[in-house]
């Protein structure tokens, strides 16, 4: 009688294309996320409800750069809408540590630079959407006036601006155990938008507090997503914005690598 022996190759098992990226993953993620209650408040209502509160106040109508007030304040929603979705999405990764989502993909061939990839592009299809709700309130609204070709721009650029709040999600993330994520994230980007010159220009505050607000996340990214409208875009708030990107991408990517327990 013959015995049939056979051995396992650790080495034979295929590895997927891409590092395990496909549309079917990313299409689970966003409908998830659009399943969300909690995150179409985020990404919907909350920006456009906040410039609608700014009403049309005195001086709406006053220059800045190529075009008004208005459109100044316009663009400003739309970034802190976007940070707020975006970071919302990444900090998801929080709620599926908890529930060992985290862990269960860790056993399978998905790379850990494709995970991050797909929140990230989830977090700007969520953050487009909150950008095109503000601007679409904007439009309605009728008070906000600059070039189509720089509205379009400030929206793009606005987008692109929002992956640095989604790789603070992530990384916060990965610190904070379960929904408390999102209780840090909430009041603490609303406090950054205020100390960076989102809601309030830094030529108001004194001399200090500016001081402070330059080493800020919103900073950077503010003077940038608004910088297709002001035609000004300071050296320093450039490399601010780069800056805090590169640091939380490099705290979201070495959280994820140490992260190996069930919170």
């Amino acid at each position: 009688m013959t015995t049939l022996q056979t051995t396992f190759d650790p080495h034979a098992r295929r590895v997927p294309p891409l590092g395990g990226f496909n549309l079917t993953v990313l299409g689970i993620e966003l409908k998830r996320m659009l399943r969300n209650r909690r995150t179409i408040i985020f990404t919907l209502i909350l920006p456009a409800a906040l410039l609608l509160s700014f009403g049309g106040q005195k001086g709406w109508q006053d220059p800045a750069g190529s075009g008004n007030v208005a459109a100044y304040i316009l663009v400003s929603m739309g970034l802190y809408g976007a940070a707020l979705t975006a970071a919302a999405c990444g900090s998801m990764v929080a709620l599926e540590r908890s529930l060992g989502w985290s862990r269960q993909l860790r056993l399978t061939p998905l790379n850990p630079v494709v995970y991050i990839l797909i929140k990230a592009l989830v977090a700007l299809v969520m953050g487009g959407l909150a950008i095109l709700a503000v601007n679409a309130t904007g439009k309605l609204q009728g008070k906000a006036e600059m070039p189509t070709h720089v509205w379009v721009l400030s929206a793009v650029v606005t987008l692109f601006c929002t992956l640095t709040f989604a790789a603070l999600g992530v990384f916060v993330g990965y610190v904070v155990p379960g929904e408390n994520a999102m209780q840090i994230l909430g009041p603490g980007l609303a406090l950054l938008s205020f100390l960076g010159g989102v809601f309030i220009p830094l030529d108001q505050y004194s001399d200090a507090v500016r001081h402070i607000a330059y080493w800020t996340p919103m900073y950077g990214v503010s003077e940038v997503a608004r910088s297709p409208l002001t035609h000004e875009l300071p050296w320093y708030a450039l490399v601010n914005a780069i800056g805090w990107f590169a640091l939380f991408v490099a705290g979201a990517a070495w959280r994820m690598s140490k992260d190996t327990a069930r919170v």
